[in-house]
């Protein structure tokens, strides 16, 4: 079974072919064998070579012990085809098995060897044609000449399906092709004889060897491992982890770490057939065996450090927390005076504190948001998105002011991304993002922008923009702090009419979001509206005026109002009259609108 040479395949080869044909009385009494004929009868084999075949065939069925429980015997002959004589089932007795072979007609025709090796695998050796389970299976092919198709994959195929091989090659065959089909060693399975009257004596030269000799016990077998003996032959094999050299007596240890077939991380070591992982110096085998970490040699408890303990290969070192310095102990830390080892930057005074340091103004001014710079009005950072109508009633020429406003309020913040951010939307019938919080970090790319930006021109839906500032605008896709943060949300609404969809449900959810809405107003814009969009108190949220005309002159004077301590170094409160009223004409509103950058800075910080 598996292909091994068993004393019934000798019995048939070893003793038919290598030991000659003893008569009847000397039949080797041995297991079952399930054994096929495949035999050359291409138009090459004359009909007195075809005859001796049958001879042949004849010959050895005369030293087998014949039977359904016994020995079983199938013929194939092939050429250009392959024809099934007689299945391993057909015949119970040897008179009928000879009479079937001497009613075979040669097919005459070319030699297709790999085709007729593939039908004995797949037809020949089955069960529906009486192969039986754990009964040797094996194939014995007579030819002449040289294959017309490929053997050697087939044959292969067929050893490697429990199928022992016998090639017995006739005057013009070739000794590689043979060597190709036979199973191992060759010089066992493999025969060639110079012409048609030799086949059925070419083995007289073994009859002075038994049918029954050990020649593992008996011989000079050569084997360096395990010789396996079977009537008349044997054959070498090797310890488990050894494999066997082409000279098919030495073994050769199967080293599976030179061969790379380990999954060690760092070390192989191996062993015949095995192998065993380790690790660099430094490192330890984890409990899957085969990858490494390094030691940790902090967690054995007795490294001493003050603050830090920092493993490393093959040992470890301390390491103090930041503002603090290691002795020369290497273990110890000492406190340092950052003020005094740090360039800190403070523009009043520095405090020292435990690994840091934190800067201070004098009394009267605040701390900016740099941490160092002092002044009368504290700067904030937020998150600021205008939404500007661009509907047909505003004009080209309006519309070229109102990206000149927007540039303005640019002007009066701190933009950078850790400090104000800006984004911009336009809407009329549709919403359009001209750029998100995220999309510029500088005022000056922001300002290009904006000027680049293409009127819309068509209707006025306000409610719709609403709900995208909301939806979209505040979203930190889109380039919006956390809530976490504390970053104020501020959002700039500016109309200059009536809005054609209900404003109402968003404005209020955008309140309730957190965001810190104002209204700006021009022309026919609905002060109820802008009411209903604007933060509490709306009258510092709101915003209206009656045309565009007076825009370009809001910046600067907005400035001295918002916040005048910053340029006169005293505090101011807004005079009767000046921006921060609820309704404002000839668009001195709109210098408000600017004037919300600044009040944000200063007030809701």
């Amino acid at each position: 079974e598996g292909g091994h040479c068993c004393c019934v395949c000798v019995s048939i080869i070893g003793h038919l072919l290598i030991f000659g044909f003893p008569g009847p009385e000397q039949k080797c009494k041995s297991g079952p064998v399930d054994l096929v004929f495949l035999i050359d009868s291409s138009r090459s084999v004359r009909p007195h070579e075809f005859e001796t075949m049958r001879k042949f065939m004849i010959d050895i069925l005369d030293t087998l012990d014949i039977g359904l429980n016994a020995t079983r015997v199938g013929v194939v002959q092939y050429s250009s085809q392959v024809r099934s004589e007689f299945s391993l089932k057909t015949h119970a007795k040897l008179d009928s098995m000879v009479k079937g072979i001497n009613q075979i007609i040669p097919l005459a025709q070319g030699t297709m060897t790999g085709l007729a090796i593939r039908y004995v695998m797949n037809e020949a050796f089955t069960a529906a044609a009486g192969d039986r389970p754990k009964v040797p299976n094996v194939a014995v092919i007579v030819t002449d000449g040289r294959p017309q198709d490929r053997v050697a994959e087939v044959a292969a195929e067929a050893r490697e399906k429990g199928i022992e091989i016998y090639a017995v090659g006739v005057a013009r065959a070739d000794m590689t092709s043979l060597r190709a089909m036979a199973s191992p060693p060759f010089e066992d399975h493999v025969f060639l004889v110079e012409s048609f009257d030799l086949i059925h004596q070419f083995g007289l030269q073994f009859q002075d060897k038994l049918c029954g000799m050990d020649l593992c016990l008996e011989s000079d077998h050569g084997c360096e491992h395990i010789c396996e003996s079977s009537p008349g032959s044997y054959q070498c094999l090797c310890l488990p982890g050894y494999t066997l050299n082409e000279d098919g007596k030495t073994c050769t240890a199967i080293d599976l770490c030179a061969e790379g077939k380990h999954n060690c991380e760092q070390i192989c070591v191996s062993s015949p057939g095995s192998f065993t992982c380790d690790c660099n110096k430094g490192y330890k085998l984890n409990d899957d065996k085969r990858s490494c970490s390094m030691i940790d040699f902090c967690s054995f408890g007795n490294h001493s450090c003050d603050h830090e303990c920092v493993s490393v290969l093959n040992g470890y070192h301390c390491r103090c927390n930041q503002g603090f310095r290691l002795l020369d102990d290497g273990k110890t830390c000492q406190d340092m005076d950052m003020c005094n080892t740090v360039e800190h930057g403070c523009e009043h005074q520095c405090v020292n504190t435990p690994g840091s340091y934190y800067c201070v103004c004098p009394e009267g001014q605040l701390l900016q948001e740099d941490g160092k710079s002092c002044g009368t009005c504290k700067s904030a950072n937020i998150d600021l998105v205008l939404l500007i109508d661009g509907s047909k009633s505003v004009r080209p020429q309006n519309f070229e002011l109102v990206k000149k406003f927007v540039n303005q309020v640019v002007d009066s913040l701190d933009v950078s991304a850790h400090g104000t951010r800006v984004g911009l939307v336009q809407y009329s019938s549709r919403v359009r993002t001209e750029f998100s919080l995220n999309t510029f970090h500088t005022a000056e790319e922001i300002k290009a922008a904006v000027m680049k930006v293409d009127y819309m021109e068509k209707g006025t839906m306000t409610g719709l923009a609403l709900k995208h500032m909301l939806e979209n605008s505040f979203s930190e896709a889109e380039g919006a702090r956390p809530a976490s943060r504390n970053i104020p949300r501020v959002g700039l609404v500016f109309t200059d009419g009536r809005s054609q969809d209900d404003i109402t449900e968003y404005a209020k959810k955008a309140k309730e979001a957190g965001i810190t809405m104002y209204a700006v107003g021009v022309g026919k814009a609905v002060e109820d509206e802008l009411r209903e969009i604007a933060s509490d108190p709306v009258e510092k949220h709101f915003y209206y005026t009656t045309d565009f005309s007076a825009i370009s002159t809001i910046a600067e004077n907005l400035k001295l109002n918002v916040c005048p301590g910053a340029t006169q170094h005293r505090s101011h409160r807004p005079r009767h009259g000046e921006p921060g009223g609820r309704v404002l004409n000839y668009f001195s509103t709109v210098y408000v609108t600017a004037l919300f950058s600044k009040r944000i800075l200063c007030l809701i910080s």
